[in-house]
């Protein structure tokens, strides 16, 4: 079954990984559950997310319904071992499994075959290419790509024809290597997750390069984390760091012209990251239940048109952006 997930808003589940904080399965249950009945009707994951925690907990709450009702998407590009490692990072505090990073054909079926497992289900609508970028692999990360080429994209471009999944593309933090794919002919992608690109607080780039060429090619892109990790909502993280003080002032003076215009920044963010007309849907993360009313909720406040153009005047936004004027 085919999912039509356009202009639609997805949950994504890296937090239910315990990125940043540990949190209880009856949490992660909940979350999934409200994003449920809130209408959420997809969800995305991947194997890095706490060494399978985050697939497993989606995946066992996921088994009270129906398969065809919802999409689901998961990544490629790390194993996970039987073997045990020190965690740090991010999911320091999920699975304690030793994580192989690998982009070959063997590795992307056997990830496939793990993740399938762990979710406990029988097929992926949409499976990305994780983190073959260099904000991960370093300055190496082209050798990386040239792994995936005859590799994972090779494997995901043939499930695609044959139909065992709708589509595939990268999931990444950077812009440059969904660019780079983009001009690949026998191994073209059809749908990517950008993540931090193309949010309301950063999208400059992308805007330039990434979403001309992804219309051009006819390629969705899911963007993730449209808060910028937390940034945008009075989180103390930007893109998975720390936040600085000159993206915390800029936070503050988008956060002064919406009090103004007395809307909630959270619509404004959720609302431009979905505006652009590659966009397919957006999926901010969460790991409390009471986030995806607030999330939905947003999707649906009008904001007015002086509020963008305050945004464009105070040079915030770009003035190529476009915009949910009249929604």
């Amino acid at each position: 079954m085919k999912h039509d997930i356009k202009g639609k808003i997805g949950l994504g589940t890296a937090p239910l990984g315990n990125m940043y904080r540990k949190i209880s399965e009856e949490e992660a249950t909940s979350t999934i559950e409200s994003a449920w009945s809130q209408g959420i009707r997809y969800y995305d994951t991947a194997p890095f997310y706490g060494a399978g925690l985050s697939e497993s907990r989606l995946g066992d709450a996921l088994t009270a319904h129906k398969r065809d009702e919802y999409a689901l998407s998961t990544k490629v590009g790390r194993v996970i071992s039987d073997e045990t490692e020190e965690k740090s990072g991010l999911f320091e505090l999920g699975n304690p499994n030793k994580i192989i990073t690998d982009f070959s054909e063997d590795a992307t079926l056997r990830s496939i075959e793990q993740s399938l497992e762990r979710l406990k289900t029988d097929r992926l609508d949409f499976v990305y290419v994780h983190d073959l970028s260099p904000d991960f692999l370093g300055e190496g990360w082209k050798e990386h790509f040239e792994t995936a080429k005859t590799g994972a994209f090779k494997v995901l471009t043939q499930l695609r024809k044959e139909g065992v999944i709708s589509s595939w593309g990268l999931g990444v933090n950077t812009t440059e290597p969904i660019e780079m794919a983009l001009e690949l002919e026998d191994t073209l992608p059809d749908l990517c997750l950008q993540a931090t690109q193309y949010t309301l607080l950063n999208h400059h780039d992308a805007l330039e390069r990434l979403m001309p060429s992804a219309e051009e090619k006819d390629v969705g892109i899911v963007v993730g984390a449209p808060y910028n990790s937390g940034a945008l909502v009075g989180g103390s993280h930007y893109n998975y760091q720390q936040i600085t003080p000159d993206i915390k002032k800029k936070v503050e003076q988008m956060q002064e012209i919406a009090d103004h215009h007395k809307i909630e920044l959270k619509s404004a963010a959720l609302q431009f990251s979905l505006a652009h007309p590659v966009t397919k849907a957006v999926i901010p993360g969460s790991s409390r239940p009471d986030r995806m009313a607030e999330d939905i909720k947003a999707t649906k406040e009008e904001i007015p048109a002086s509020f963008w153009s305050d945004l464009k005047d105070r040079g915030l936004i770009s003035d190529k952006a476009p915009l949910p004027v009249g929604k």
